[in-house]
């Protein structure tokens, strides 16, 4: 009895492992059975303008040296580079302690001429004074005017103010040092508008005017893009790369784009190109270094290797492995393998 037990144990659990893989089998069948959405996009010829990009580098529309008109030991520097300056601000300050010395010689110069001159005038007006005597007080009142006023400016002179609202570039000198005449303290960048500077090969600058149109893009601050303006070209070519100068200039009113940063300019040419340009994110790259897309055949995904050409905006142009008319699957590609059944919304 005991061992009939143990066969009926044994029938049962049999039976239960057979409905077990019954229903995985069914729950597999059913996955298979599955079919993935997607979306597609189906390819057709369009006319695109031909794009080229370049690296370049922001630079200041204008800069400013700030400097002292005369010599003398620095005092302060009232700013820092990056400081952000208004015009008319006060930027440094020479020591002053001669040039109040000289002021107030000159001014007491001054009185002096200006007290001997009120006296001898009465004696001018009374044909007591000789005309010779005469024009030589007024001569001394004369450059004792000159003098004070030199004196004023050389006061003056000791501080030098910002000419223009803008951020201060380099910092060149500092509190202790001598200062030059004109020998840059700071200078100072405005940057409410930029220039983008980039170098065109020689073959390539014929296409550029100063109305190409142009797309700014600043790494440094997320991808930034922005529509670039007018561009000038310069006319003399670099002797060692053959290269010529260009720049764009674009408006930045937010003050984040700074002079120095690094900048992926794009250039639209004039010039359209005929082809078939799809979205970029549907190019893929397999392991074997080819470029290729999935289609969709009688409800079905394949690999088709393609070409790619040039790149405009979002799109990139394919040059070969692909026909008009053919649907490209430009979402949901990342489940998709060869033969899968998939349904294109």
């Amino acid at each position: 009895m005991h061992q009939n037990m143990k066969n009926n144990l044994h029938f049962f659990y049999t039976i239960a492992m057979v409905i077990a893989c019954a229903s995985c089998s069914s729950n597999e069948a059913n996955k298979n059975t599955e079919v993935l959405k997607v979306v597609t996009e189906t390819a057709q010829e369009s006319n695109h303008g031909r794009s080229e990009s370049y690296v370049g580098t922001v630079e200041a529309d204008v800069a400013v040296a700030v400097s002292f008109t005369g010599m003398g030991t620095i005092k302060q520097v009232h700013v820092n580079e990056g400081s952000k300056v208004r015009k008319g601000q006060l930027v440094a300050e020479m020591d002053k302690t001669q040039a109040e010395n000289a002021l107030a010689t000159a001014t007491a110069t001054h009185k002096q001429a200006t007290d001997a001159y009120n006296r001898m005038k009465q004696l001018y007006e009374s044909n007591s004074l000789a005309d010779i005597k005469w024009v030589e007080v007024q001569s001394k009142v004369e450059q004792a005017e000159a003098s004070l006023a030199a004196a004023k400016k050389m006061l003056e002179d000791c501080y030098i103010y910002s000419p223009i609202d803008g951020i201060v570039g380099k910092k060149m000198l500092h509190a202790g040092e001598t200062a030059l005449p004109s020998q840059p303290v700071v200078t100072v960048l405005s940057i409410n508008k930029l220039k983008v500077k980039a170098s065109i090969p020689e073959k390539e600058i014929a296409h550029i005017n100063t109305d190409t149109e142009s797309n700014i893009i600043i790494e440094a601050l997320g991808g930034k893009s922005i529509v670039g303006g007018k561009i000038e070209k310069g006319v003399m070519a670099d002797a060692t790369t053959h290269t010529y100068d260009i720049r764009i200039n674009i408006d930045n009113t937010s003050a984040d784009i700074l002079p120095g940063m690094v900048a992926k300019v794009e250039l639209l040419h004039q010039d359209s190109i005929n082809g078939i340009y799809i979205p970029i994110r549907a190019v893929q790259r397999g392991a074997d270094g080819h470029h290729f897309v999935w289609c969709i055949n009688d409800g079905k995904a394949h690999r088709n290797n393609v070409g790619i050409g040039k790149t405009y905006g979002d799109r990139i142009e394919i040059v070969s492995g692909l026909a008009q008319g053919e649907k490209v699957i430009t979402s949901g590609y990342q489940k998709v393998s060869e033969g899968m059944s998939v349904n294109a919304e």
